[in-house]
């Protein structure tokens, strides 16, 4: 069954439905006493004191008439408060007495995706939440749609996406709004963008590298980049990893996912930008034409980079997606990657490190972060650290000796590569969950999607 949102939440037109009884810790007493025996003798049999997430089927009337209490932290409710009782509930409607359902639209869809390639899940949804606020719902169909795509393609085997599926990705997104599309592939990229050709060179047949460009929008309007590192598989090249470190690396495509994912939201809401969608694609393989370590390597924009690690390889692809970005002048470029574990060891998995070379786009961001409950964490582009770039015969190294500030010195390579005076965000994202959290699988994860499209719905939006 294709997992369609839509059909999750419906407005609240009086219809036969159940009633979920939002109550903040604070005001349980109250309710309490107002409840009938039976109710009473159930809250106390079940020991309910207002623990946030603390949940109970009431006794109705008779066998059939129940309903269910959920204690939350405060009201208005946040995304993810719902998001247990989607998963636990019986099929059926609900509405909620007691709190208006706002933000736990979303958060109520998405706890009801479940990654089915590989098998079946054990529960189709079924669970319905009416609501008073049927203006929201368009919205949070559309983020749990975009959510559910960024899970869908992390969570895919590499076997079953590499780069050739990822254009076939792009490819249906297009045509779906109408957007054109442009491919540059294999030894076409050599001379145009050699670090992209150099760095999936080694990939088998079938699994070419590619740069894939979308553009869509009125001409007219503000232009706008969003680029996505799309490393299919990432096996360190000739630096290779760990079995330890290679095996979520099908994850490495995670910034091309968001890329797509904010693509296609900002399609659907006919946002009035004219965006320019770009995903370096490529398989970091070993062969015996991988890239070596010392090998430089020329670049799209003219410089040199000395390459000090194969397996640092997403800044190399993302700096020729940059250039090309940079020379239609947009106002704004974002771009996401699964870049850096240096950003895990600092931030952990919940939290991308966010780089911003413009203040005012930076606070923007975060609000959006913190609005939407996808929250980000500005860390700095220290210009003190651009030294660490530097090289004895090229103009700079891709990974610096050491690994002091790892995700910083990445971010300050991409750097070198976007144009003077261009806003610019970089989201160093995890786009995987490592444990399970209510409404949230482990598995691939969507990190910093709902705080970019926020703030560009706030800069852009009509």
């Amino acid at each position: 069954m294709t997992y369609d949102p839509a059909l999750l939440l419906q407005p609240d037109r009086g219809q036969s439905a159940r009633t979920i009884h939002v109550i903040a810790r604070q005001g349980l007493d109250d309710w309490r006493s107002a409840q009938p025996p039976r109710v009473r003798a159930a809250l106390d049999a079940a020991r309910i004191d207002g623990k946030p997430g603390a949940s109970l089927i009431l006794p109705g009337e008779d066998a059939e008439d129940w309903s269910v209490l959920l204690c939350v932290s405060k009201v208005p409710l946040g995304t993810w408060d719902l998001a247990n009782l989607a998963e636990t509930l019986p099929d059926g409607s609900y509405r909620v007495d007691g709190a208006g359902v706002g933000a736990a639209l979303l958060g109520w869809a998405l706890a009801q995706h479940v990654f089915t390639r590989y098998k079946p899940a054990d529960r189709v949804p079924g669970r319905i939440l009416l609501t008073t606020e049927p203006a929201r719902i368009a919205e949070a169909v559309a983020l749990a749609r975009a959510t559910a795509s960024v899970r869908d393609l992390v969570n895919t085997a590499a076997a079953d996406l590499g780069p050739a599926e990822l254009e076939a990705e792009t490819r249906t997104l297009a045509d779906t709004h109408g957007a054109t599309l442009a491919i540059t592939k294999g030894s076409a990229l050599a001379s145009g963008y050699p670090m992209i050709h150099t760095v999936g060179q080694a990939a088998a047949q079938g699994r070419e590298p590619r740069l894939i460009e979308l553009e869509w929008g009125n001409p007219a309007h503000p232009r706008i980049a969003v680029i996505g590192k799309g490393v299919c598989f990432d096996s360190g090249g000739l630096d290779i990893k760990p079995s330890s470190g290679m095996r979520l690396m099908k994850k490495d495509m995670g910034g091309a996912g968001h890329a797509l994912a904010l693509a296609r939201l900002i399609m659907d809401a006919h946002l009035p930008v004219r965006l320019h969608l770009l995903i370096p694609a490529v398989e970091n393989s070993i062969a015996g034409n991988a890239f070596r370590p010392g090998d430089v390597l020329a670049t799209r924009k003219g410089i040199t980079v000395e390459n000090t690690n194969t397996d640092a390889e997403g800044r190399l692809i993302l700096g020729d997606a940059l250039t090309r970005a940079g020379e239609n002048t947009p106002e704004l470029i974002l771009d996401f990657a699964t870049l850096t574990g240096a950003a895990r060891v600092a931030l952990g998995p919940d939290l991308p490190a966010t780089f911003v070379n413009d203040d005012a786009l930076a606070e923007a961001l975060l609000a959006a972060g913190t609005a939407s409950e996808d929250p980000l964490w500005r860390m700095p582009l220290w210009d003190g650290y651009d030294e660490m770039l530097s090289s004895d015969i090229a103009d700079m190294v891709n990974a610096p000796d050491g690994g002091f500030a790892g995700a910083v010195t990445a971010a300050l390579f991409l750097r070198r590569f976007v144009p003077e005076g261009t806003a610019w965000a970089h989201l160093d994202t995890f786009a995987w969950r490592p444990s399970r959290k209510a409404g949230r699988p482990k598995g691939g994860e969507a990190l910093g999607l709902r705080a970019a499209w926020g703030m560009l719905r706030t800069r852009y939006g009509t």
